[in-house]
């Protein structure tokens, strides 16, 4: 039997989602929490692999087992179990053939700003300069549609190909925070807090709007602008197809 699990933790503590060796990691803690409670050694899939410290407020994975459990019982006893920055929210039978990872067809993330110091916004960027968002949104339209984007992708990665299909990108204020929103189709290793890097220096004037059509051309991680920190980054939704996980 085949189950997805609906999740959601804060990424501070940990060394992103992926089973890494001597690191402590989400999709670990799951492992952990599942194989204890079930009695039977679990290794989950996830629908991403998020970096070290960046969040998550929607994320899933799957998971095979033949022992059979009362599903409201385990999400009680996996909260109970898992730390207080990883939290269950659902689990469901899906099909056998179901993955959460590639039957994903799209994913949102978010990355916060605040420009006045705040204590209790910690998963935020602290930037003190001004910024034209109008410039910043201008150059957020070169990023839309399916393209290479090798500019903004770590060197060397295993991926079979580095073109994704963006279909929002999107920097808006929601109260003292501005918040840059992007969806695709998929995202490459790094990829947001590079892509968040270049429009900030949009953003200062240090380059025009129409240098990102230029920089994404190039298919050259050197000519796009420094990754900001993983603090500020979310994924906050994973779509699938309607009823295609029933």
């Amino acid at each position: 039997m085949r189950f997805f699990i609906e999740l959601s933790y804060k990424g501070t503590n940990y060394h992103g989602w992926q089973v890494q060796p001597n690191a402590n990691t989400v999709q670990a803690e799951i492992n952990k929490a599942l194989s204890t409670i079930l009695n039977v050694k679990i290794e989950v899939m996830g629908a991403g692999r998020t970096d070290a410290g960046v969040h998550a407020k929607q994320m899933f994975a799957h998971f095979d087992v033949e022992v059979e459990f009362d599903i409201p019982k385990i999400i009680v006893k996996l909260n109970g179990f898992l730390p207080s920055d990883i939290v269950i929210h659902g689990i469901a039978e899906v099909n056998a053939d179901a993955n959460c990872r590639f039957d994903a067809i799209s994913r949102t993330y978010q990355y916060h700003i605040i420009h006045q110091k705040n204590p209790f916004i910690e998963q935020a960027y602290f930037l003190h300069k001004p910024l034209d968002i109008e410039a910043m949104n201008t150059a957020c339209k070169h990023l839309l549609g399916m393209q290479d984007f090798t500019s903004f992708s770590k060197v060397n990665t295993q991926t079979f190909t580095n073109n994704c299909d963006i279909s929002m990108a999107l920097w808006k204020w929601q109260g003292k925070e501005l918040v840059f929103t992007i969806k695709a189709d998929r995202f490459l290793r790094n990829m947001v807090r590079a892509i968040v890097g270049t429009l900030l220096e949009v953003g200062v004037g240090k380059i025009y709007p129409d240098d990102v059509k230029q920089i994404i051309a190039k298919k050259d991680r050197c000519k796009a602008g420094t990754s900001v920190p993983a603090h500020a980054l979310f994924l906050v939704e994973v779509e699938y197809p309607k009823n295609s996980i029933e």
